[in-house]
């Protein structure tokens, strides 16, 4: 192979799984590999995550994506020039500084055990007392609460912050923290090093704590929630060199120099410009549309967060965001919960057994509702079974219910953006870019196509949100530019795109059936429990 080939990886932390994917400088894979690791669930609504074992797959399959690069002749150990980090959000954890080791488990995003805080009951602007500084409403989503809950239950947590040897971070600041040095370690020159403790601006803007203009931590926000400022970590743009890996890790001295959360970087991954929208289905269902350098505030119970910042000198981007908690992990439910299946992947074949759900609505409330509806009282059903009911029925109405929900999120965001000419290409017609493993499968696709009435396009390369890692880490180090990020986005080679065949009568009365289906959710919970 030619001297002259250039890399740059990317890890890729996600909720289920980790990765680690090597790009050449035409942002093609060379090399990558994936490992699956645990979902610890103690208790009802309770999911944690084990941050060393987090650590230790990824350094796994940087290892594993190296040597697949390497048997098939790319010279990555010469020609690597930096790596980028995209991350579930939101997770929340503690770890002491003098000794690296995790206070607690990491808790998860989708952990529902601060609901019991009504926190919103005790401030004059109720769910959205923080909203006007860092667009978000409380929700046991976000990572604040999550904070709140481990200084006040968790005794190593309270202790540490009373030492001074407390660190918070999101997984993104975890990873950057142990692969910069840790509490103590040597880079490739045998120096002595210590990790660095930053976030990037996407992660941070997920906090509830970042104040979205200023771009730094909302004091009166830390002050109305007890969290001393010296526990978090410095806010940095999301594309410029952050640190170099230690020693200890099969890639040292190679530096960090992008960083976004999962949803952000597939903005850019996808190449979302101001106007432009893209949906990830992932465990969740996450939709963005870049809004420009402007804030745009929600009426219809969406998110305003950032898009992203490419630089430290760059302007912002900022976005509307509707999350949807449960989309892919209804497939994973279906799987491990029912034995429907043995495999995520056979989901299509069954559900091509019939033509329609048969009347069957399934709504994954499992842990509650995110937007636009906003309930955590909410828990899952299926209605709409007779005798008729099988488990092909069943299996399309999981795939339908991931459709049904990104339309209602779509269907607030053009309320709230659409009237001013965004949401549209360049030809003046709308359509959805989505990424994500879930869209391999051709059927859900154009469940989704028909449920909008508008068409779908599938990029060739569906890993969007490591990709997008990737281009902020080689746009930090010179491997592309700005333009050329942006226009391989945009290139339609090998793109696939669906089209709704479904008429507006039978789209408007199914649509009619999965609201009432969604309001049959509400008040199901105990939230005693």
């Amino acid at each position: 192979m030619s001297k002259e080939e250039v890399f740059v990886g990317s890890i890729d932390q996600g909720t289920t799984s980790t990765r680690f994917i090597i790009y050449d400088q035409f942002a093609k894979p060379v090399g990558s590999h994936q490992l699956e690791f645990t979902q610890l669930c103690p208790e009802l609504g309770l999911v944690e995550h084990d941050p060393m074992e987090i650590l230790e797959t990824v350094k796994v399959c940087m290892a594993k994506a190296l040597e697949k690069a390497t048997a098939d002749g790319h010279n990555v150990d010469k020609g690597l020039k930096a790596i980028g980090i995209t991350n579930q959000r939101e997770t929340t954890l503690v770890w002491s500084k003098s000794t690296g080791c995790p206070l607690y488990n990491a808790v998860v995003w989708m952990d529902t055990r601060t609901i019991s805080m009504k926190l919103e009951e005790e401030l004059a602007g109720g769910r959205a007392h923080f909203v006007e500084t860092c667009g978000l409403p409380i929700s046991t989503y976000f990572s604040a609460l999550k904070i709140v809950w481990l200084l006040e239950n968790v005794d190593a947590v309270k202790e540490a912050v009373k030492t001074g040897d407390a660190l918070f971070g999101t997984i993104d600041t975890w990873l950057i923290w142990n692969l910069t040095g840790g509490c103590d370690r040597e880079d490739i020159n045998q120096n002595k090093v210590k990790g660095v403790h930053v976030t990037d601006v996407s992660n941070a803007s997920r906090t509830m704590l970042m104040n979205l203009k200023t771009l730094d931590w909302d004091r009166p926000t830390l002050e109305t929630l007890k969290i001393p400022i010296e526990v978090l970590p410095k806010i940095v743009s999301n594309s410029e060199i952050i640190g170099t890996i230690a020693n200890g890790w099969p890639i040292a001295g190679i530096p960090i120099a992008g960083c976004l959360g999962d949803q952000h970087a597939a903005m850019l991954g996808q190449a979302c410009r101001k106007g432009e929208a893209k949906s990830t289905y992932g465990t969740g269902a996450f939709i963005l549309l870049n809004t420009g350098e402007k804030v745009l505030r929600s009426n219809h119970g969406l998110l305003s967060t950032i898009a992203y910042k490419l630089g430290p000198d760059a302007p912002v981007n900022y976005a509307l965001e509707g999350s949807i908690a449960i989309a892919g992990a209804a497939v994973q439910w279906l799987r491990d919960g029912l034995g429907i299946i043995r495999s995520a992947s056979e989901i299509e074949e069954l559900a091509m057994r019939v033509d329609n759900s048969g009347g069957v609505y399934f709504v994954p409330a499992f842990n509650g509702l995110y937007a636009p509806w906003w309930r955590e009282d909410a828990r899952g059903v299926c209605i709409g079974i007779t005798r008729f009911t099988n488990k092909s029925h069943i299996a399309r109405a999981v795939l339908e219910c991931m459709c049904f929900q990104v339309k209602d999120v779509l269907d607030s965001m053009q309320k709230d953006a659409g009237e001013k000419g965004e949401f549209k290409d360049e030809n003046g017609e709308f359509l959805l870019r989505v990424d994500g493993g879930a869209t391999i499968n051709n059927l859900l696709m154009q469940i989704q196509a028909d449920l909008l009435g508008s068409s779908v396009v599938r990029p060739a390369d569906i890993e969007t949100t490591a990709l997008g890692a990737a281009y902020a880490a080689g746009l930090a180090v010179g491997v592309w530019t700005e333009e050329e990020v942006f226009a391989a986005g945009k290139k339609a080679e090998k793109a696939t795109t669906f089209h709704p065949k479904l008429d507006e009568e039978q789209r408007n009365k199914r649509l009619e059936s999965w609201c009432k289906a969604v309001s049959r959710t509400f008040d199901l919970a105990d939230l005693s429990l």
